[in-house]
């Protein structure tokens, strides 16, 4: 759905040498559109039409296309926000075809985002993603270096994706500060895995076969996480790393005051 990072990376090295760059021309935005119909599977009214493109490209924000030879097998979305004085992007959409996944092809996307962004003086992107998508909190978290301090319960409302499964979109807003000491660090590989922190909301390792067969457990999942990460968030704690282990996976949590 909008605002997410549809990538399920893992980041191996991509096989085939994948370019990215800015998309400009209306063939481009519709391809845009086309990729986002793969993805995504949502109905009519709420597919992010051409125009929609255009606009973010005319005023400041990002349309990035990555692309296999002619083929465009990923793209992002960004508009421009404005919190307190301070311009960011909002990183409205990222997504990658079934075909290119587990390729990199998402993390090149975000790196090429950041050098974008951090050439016309801007520090902060920002985006959300569902809590319950592993794979996505780990690329965001421990991969990527960005955190999270805010918690929107049912965002999107119920929607017509599939992905969806006809449960609420609660999401999570990662924070990436582009050139912050943490962000430096682990986008270089040089950051130690997370291990331990002050807290830690846990999910059970079923959860992956629950959205496909159990949507009453996945619900109380929710529900559960949105209080632990509300409560946390109103103490002034941050995500910042996912762990997994036998039970399942972990985010760890710490006063975002370290920052």
């Amino acid at each position: 759905m909008n605002g997410e990072a549809k990538t399920h990376p893992q980041e191996p090295t991509v096989r085939n040498p994948i370019a990215v760059r800015k998309c400009c021309a209306l063939e481009e935005f519709r391809a845009c559109v086309g990729l986002q119909r793969e993805v995504w599977g949502e109905a009519d009214l709420e597919i992010e039409p051409v125009t929609m493109f255009v606009v973010a490209s005319i005023t400041g924000g990002q349309v990035l296309g990555a692309f296999d030879g002619d083929n465009m097998v990923g793209y992002t979305l960004a508009v421009v926000g404005l919190r307190q004085a301070a311009v960011y992007l909002h990183s409205h959409q990222t997504a990658v075809s079934a075909s290119h996944r587990n390729r990199g092809v998402g993390r090149t996307l975000k790196l090429f985002q950041r050098d974008e962004a951090l050439g016309r003086g801007i520090r902060l992107v920002e985006w959300t993603f569902d809590p319950m998508e592993l794979k996505n909190a780990h690329f965001n978290l421990n991969r990527l270096g960005a955190i999270c301090r805010r918690y929107i319960p049912n965002l999107y409302g119920v929607t017509t994706s599939p992905l969806h499964r006809g449960i609420e979109t609660d999401r999570l807003v990662a924070e990436w500060w582009l050139d912050s000491p943490r962000v430096i660090a682990t986008i270089q590989d040089l950051a130690p895995s997370p291990t331990n922190a002050p807290a830690a909301i846990e999910l059970p390792a079923e959860i992956e076969q629950w959205k496909e067969n159990d949507a009453q457990r996945v619900q109380a999942v929710q529900k559960r996480v949105r209080e632990e990460f509300t409560k946390w968030f109103a103490r002034e704690y941050a995500a910042i790393g996912v762990r997994r282990g036998e039970k399942g996976l972990a985010y760890l949590l710490a006063p975002w005051s370290d920052f």
